[in-house]
């Protein structure tokens, strides 16, 4: 859903205005809170994702270097 004011339709505009309106705020700092609102959520689900993520197999030197590192085999 689309805040910007220029984007809005009449009818969002009014929606928007009632409900600053019932916060106590204009019509400007509400949209400017919800857009920061919306922003802030999307990127805790970039977080989340990227958290989810399944870790990295090590590459070919690593495995090298751990095998290099441990204890010969008797």
């Amino acid at each position: 859903m689309a805040t910007d004011p220029k984007t809005l339709t009449e009818g969002q505009r009014a929606y928007e205005a009632r409900r600053a309106a019932k916060a106590g705020m204009s019509l400007d700092r509400w949209l400017a809170q919800k857009s920061r609102a919306q922003e802030a959520a999307a990127k805790a689900e970039r977080k989340a994702a990227e958290a989810a993520r399944p870790p990295r197999k090590p590459g070919f030197f690593s495995r090298l270097i751990e095998r290099a590192h441990r204890p010969l085999k008797p």
